[in-house]
């Protein structure tokens, strides 16, 4: 993918980065970089965890959004400052805004998390406002812009700004300080691809043999479209799960940057990212949210290419809300193959859930969810059935069991509206 041609990525060159790294110096944590014992055994190479997570405001979005409040002048900096975003450029924003003592306008989707909405509060205090409105961040892009507009006010870009950009290639440059030696390849989380371009730029130019490879999710793949069409594009719609790169529509600058230093970018299934967290949690004790566990879901992509290499996978971060715990696992097990859902007519006579259960459930299968859909006549109507399996390989028999007698069923993982419908 290495372009040779120059694009606008020359906006954003290393002494950049170095000198966005001077301003941060005395505001970031400089996050460990830990080789992770468990990853490594699992796929016979040498994975190095960029820990992002435990950064000050659990993200490396603090990078990009320090370095540009920074270059504003003293009057635009009175007039105000605006940005948009799913919840971690909002915390670097409000973090900010409270370090320097200047006010912001913080809009953030309807849908973004809880946790992260509290945080940015918390973060800004007084100094900051914050609007939740419209679905995605696309929406709440279109009304930061509307009031940067109407009040003259700066806007503060989550990831198509040179600032940005330069601030986020510090991930990079201390990556490189921390490594005895050239990392083999890199696995970096693209949303709107600030962070990809950042540590793209600056890896690039430092050690040309690394692989760089950007990971977007399958339902948000906004990078990976614009790469295959030669253009940037606005996605119709998108999977909002990983709402840190849940985004339609990346920048232009960034896109341009990332086409010329990234090798590769893949697309990861929603389901395999919630697996990927429940990992990172059980056998690592790091908390990372969708968009951070990213990077380690795609390893299982490049298995055979990174054996016997040096690894680096940038969690990007850590704001996950535990309520959404249990929607992860729900996902995790569904992407495994071990739970399934039914909408199941049971026949009209007595012990026909009886038999249902000692003749078609096998042994270790388990009944996770069972409820009539009919408020009256329950019995004359369809049950919702969720079905956990010990094994994907259990599956095959479960279907043949029902078949054998005579289960009138319809599998709801198997149709999108229906299972969005009742589940």
């Amino acid at each position: 993918m290495k372009a040779t041609e120059e694009h606008n990525s020359q906006t954003v060159g290393m002494e950049d980065i170095i000198r966005a790294h001077h301003v941060l110096r005395d505001v970031i944590v400089r996050t460990p970089l830990q080789r992770d014992v468990t990853l490594s055994e699992k796929y016979e190479c040498d994975v190095y965890l960029k820990r992002e997570d435990m950064q000050m405001v659990r993200s490396f979005k603090i990078r990009g959004s320090y370095n540009r409040i920074r270059s504003l002048s003293a009057d635009e900096l009175e007039r105000g400052i605006v940005c948009a975003s799913a919840g971690n450029h909002a915390q670097g924003f409000a973090f900010s805004c409270r370090q320097l003592n200047i006010r912001g306008k913080v809009y953030m989707p309807s849908t973004t998390p809880n946790q992260k909405v509290k945080m940015v509060k918390k973060f800004g205090g007084a100094n900051v406002e914050v609007i939740l409105i419209g679905d995605t961040f696309d929406d709440a892009y279109a009304e930061a812009i509307k009031t940067c507009t109407e009040h003259n006010m700066s806007f503060i870009h989550p990831f198509d700004d040179p600032h940005i950009i330069a601030g986020n290639g510090t991930v990079g440059m201390e990556i490189m300080e921390s490594l005895d030696r050239p990392a083999d390849y890199m696995f970096i989380t693209i949303g709107g691809g600030g962070l990809a371009a950042g540590v793209g730029k600056y890896i690039h130019t430092i050690s040309p043999s690394t692989r760089l490879i950007g990971v977007e999710p399958l339902g948000a793949a906004s990078m990976s479209e614009a790469i295959a069409q030669n253009q940037v594009v606005t996605l119709d719609e998108i999977d909002k799960f990983i709402d840190g790169a849940a985004v339609k529509r990346v920048g232009q600058m960034t896109y341009d940057i990332c086409r010329e230093v990234l090798d590769d970018v893949v697309k990861v299934p929603e389901g395999k990212v919630c697996s990927a967290i429940l990992d990172l949690y059980n056998e690592n004790a790091i908390v990372a949210e969708p968009a951070g566990a990213l990077p380690i879901a795609a390893l299982d992509m490049y298995r055979e290419q990174i054996k016997g290499k040096t690894i680096v996978c940038i969690i990007s971060g850590g704001n996950n809300d535990i309520d959404r715990m249990q929607e992860i696992k729900e996902r995790s097990l569904i992407y495994e193959g071990l739970k399934y859902y039914f909408t199941i007519n049971f026949p009209q006579r007595a012990g026909a859930l009886r038999e249902f259960l000692e003749k078609v459930l096998g042994p270790n299968d388990d009944i996770a969810r069972f409820e009539y859909t009919k408020k009256h006549n329950k019995e004359n109507g369809p049950a919702l059935v969720g079905i956990e399996l010990s094994s994907p390989d259990d599956y095959g028999a479960l279907i043949q069991r029902m078949e054998d007698h005579g289960i009138r069923y319809v599998e709801l993982n198997r149709d999108p509206n229906l299972f969005n419908l009742l589940i």
